[in-house]
């Protein structure tokens, strides 16, 4: 769906440049996917857009999900400092953040459970990014491990947000899925599981 002007002109005023300088300390951090988390801030927030969102506390959160989590003692005031919103944005970057000792599960759980609206939708377009750079790992355990996880925690999520952000998160997981099948790999998955009920 084509963007209207009214839609523009509220994304024009949006303050996003800071929040970029923010997420530049991600470059240096290497997806299993290729390319680094930097690019992927951006590429969730353009999913988002691509969706019709175009609230300001979101997409700049979108800009710098991920900063908390993988910037060992990130120093908080660069994202309080920013401007008036700084402070929303904090908080939804905290609640899509995993706690230290907490497990993904656990993590994921609690979004479903307790997370804000703005939480849940930020997670989808999250995990639409990583399924699509999914395409580009070969590591079929991994892949089989993370369309699990999308199946039992996104898709409720999805189905809460926004039924066409469920309905991409299920063709992405089929993909990968059918991916799996083709290799070969299910079937030598079964092979070595029914050689140890033998063993």
């Amino acid at each position: 769906m084509q963007m209207k002007d009214h839609d523009m002109n509220h994304l024009k005023g949006i303050y996003l440049a800071p929040y970029m300088q923010v997420a530049t300390a991600l470059i240096g951090k290497r997806r299993h996917s290729g390319g680094n988390m930097f690019r992927h801030q951006l590429d969730t927030m353009s999913i988002l857009i691509d969706y019709g969102y175009i609230d300001s506390v979101l997409l700049k959160a979108a800009v710098i999900h991920d900063v908390i989590e993988d910037i060992p003692d990130f120093n908080h005031n660069l994202i309080l400092e920013i401007d008036s919103e700084a402070g929303q944005v904090y908080d939804l970057v905290l609640e899509v953040s995993k706690k230290e000792g907490q497990t993904k599960s656990e993590f994921l759980r609690g979004i479903i459970e307790h997370g804000s609206m703005r939480a849940k939708t930020l997670k989808c377009a999250d995990r639409i990014s990583n399924m699509i750079s999914m395409g580009f790992v070969t590591d079929p355990a991994f892949i089989e491990r993370y369309c699990d996880e999308t199946e039992f925690f996104i898709f409720p999520l999805a189905l809460e947000v926004d039924f066409r952000m469920y309905q991409e998160l299920i063709e992405l997981v089929m993909t990968r899925r059918k991916y799996l099948e083709d290799s070969g790999y299910l079937d030598r998955k079964k092979e070595a599981m029914a050689g140890m009920r033998r063993g």
